[in-house]
């Protein structure tokens, strides 16, 4: 079996593709220096119309461009339409991409906006909240196609940061890369979860004094949420279904997957699922990072 390298062989080795985009004020900037901090050779503001040029170029330079990462946004008006064909460029070559999306509310957008005094890039004679109001429609299509989402309502640089190095720090991709969520209704669901549990049909421990004060990452209320009926069949059960869905994203093409947990408060029953969730994935090969967003929040 041969060993040569693509540059001994004289075949262009494909570039590794991601294309960061999201909304205005989300943090495309930061997630961008993340990746040049990793190695990445990063182009900011690219033209949609010219990423097939520059992963051409890419191939072009015998290994020394390996991995590529475009920051696009709408400062273009025909944004969309050039994005559009340039992905289905890259799909008729077999160029592998990843779209990383970031996300964040209307308010987190509407307060840095307003930090450091300058209009939103869409917003024209009207107010903050029409430009973004305005891009959330623009970019809707693409939030959809999006591999990776990242919520950054509540994150602060250095979370942001944590959170692409946990994605692409790696020296080799992983199939699969899960990142389990627990949550709390009454804080909002995760805009970035894409599968949501509910686990509201267990009985909850806050109603039982002694295990009210604790989470469920403590022995005692994990032990009280699985004895109830149904939550270790339903702990297996959603295990074999994920096992379906995992074998389907990597078909697809699909690196990320975000499962949100979650509960009333997000401290007993949703962190003690997602504890249990989490290291049933890492059985199965699955890369899994933990996440419990509203613990500590009462």
């Amino acid at each position: 079996m041969s060993t040569n390298t693509p540059a001994e062989t004289g075949e262009a080795a494909i570039p590794e593709l991601v294309i960061i985009s999201g909304m205005s004020g989300a943090g495309r900037s930061t997630a961008a220096k993340c990746l040049e901090d990793l190695g990445w050779f990063v182009v900011d503001n690219l033209p949609p119309a010219l990423i097939p040029t520059m992963v051409e170029l890419g191939a072009r330079s015998q290994g020394n461009v390996a991995r590529i990462a475009v920051v696009v946004d709408v400062r273009g008006r025909r944004f969309f339409d050039n994005l559009r064909e340039s992905l289905a460029d890259l799909e008729a070559k077999h160029v592998t991409r990843r779209i990383v999306f970031l996300e964040s509310s209307d308010d987190a957008l509407v307060r840095r906006f307003e930090s450091v005094r300058r209009p939103h890039p869409l917003q024209g004679d009207g107010r903050i909240v029409d430009g973004i109001a305005a891009e959330r429609d623009l970019l809707r299509e693409l939030r959809g196609d999006a591999d990776l989402v990242i919520d950054t309502s509540s994150l602060n640089v250095h979370e942001l940061r944590a959170k692409m190095d946990a994605q692409f720090a790696g020296e080799s991709e992983p199939e699969l890369r899960a990142t389990v969520m627990s949550f709390g209704y009454k804080y909002g669901l995760p805009v970035d979860a894409d599968l949501v549990v509910d686990c509201r049909f267990l009985p909850n421990p806050h109603w039982v004094p002694e295990l009210r004060p604790f989470t469920g990452v403590n022995t005692e209320v994990s032990d009280y949420v699985f004895d109830q009926p149904g939550a270790k069949e339903f702990l297996n059960q959603y295990t074999e279904l994920l096992q379906l869905i995992a074998a389907g994203y990597r078909r697809e093409g699909k690196r990320y997957v975000t499962i949100a947990v979650g509960c009333t408060g997000g401290k007993h029953r949703s962190v003690a699922m997602s504890e249990k969730l989490s290291a049933r994935l890492a059985a199965e090969g699955i890369e899994t990072v933990l996440v419990h967003r509203d613990m500590g929040r009462e």
